[in-house]
């Protein structure tokens, strides 16, 4: 009779632990790696919030930003299945394209987010230099930290 009770109670904790694994976790942690653009005055060389700020991807279908004032850092989505991404930045009345060129590799997030692409800087360009741009960072992760810095 013990011996029932024990295979019983047994059961009943493994049974117990297997639904406990299965159990879906939250993601709570960023999976999105943007490249993070800060803006500078071209003058003071101080970090200086534009008044205007439009920034369209180039075979994107949506802006990104739209006339916005305030942004401060710019965040730029880069296709993991490209390798290059171009998109035109308007910054009050300065327009220019720039081109990114990277690479991509997966990145584990965790249990509960899963695999995000993480992204490696290897070159830009600013087609009619009408910007500077200064490389921080060549590493674009979910991490909060800056990739580039527009000078304008």
């Amino acid at each position: 009779m013990k011996l029932r009770h024990h295979i019983a109670f047994l059961l009943f904790a493994v049974l117990t632990v297997v639904l406990m694994s299965c159990t879906p976790e939250a993601c709570f942690e960023e999976t999105n790696a943007f490249l993070k653009a800060t803006f500078y005055s071209n003058e003071t060389k101080e970090k200086k919030t534009p008044d205007s700020l439009s920034v369209t991807g180039i075979r994107m279908p949506d802006k990104l930003y739209d006339r916005q004032s305030g942004v401060q850092p710019c965040l730029f989505p880069l296709d993991a299945s490209s390798g290059t991404c171009s998109f035109v930045i308007k910054i009050n009345n300065i327009k220019d394209t720039v081109i990114f060129q990277y690479s991509s590799y997966p990145h584990l997030v965790s249990k509960e987010c899963g695999y995000t692409f993480y992204h490696r800087l290897d070159t830009f360009f600013v087609r009619n230099n009408s910007f500077y741009i200064y490389r921080s960072s060549d590493n674009v992760t979910t991490a909060n930290e800056e990739n580039i810095r527009i000078f304008y």
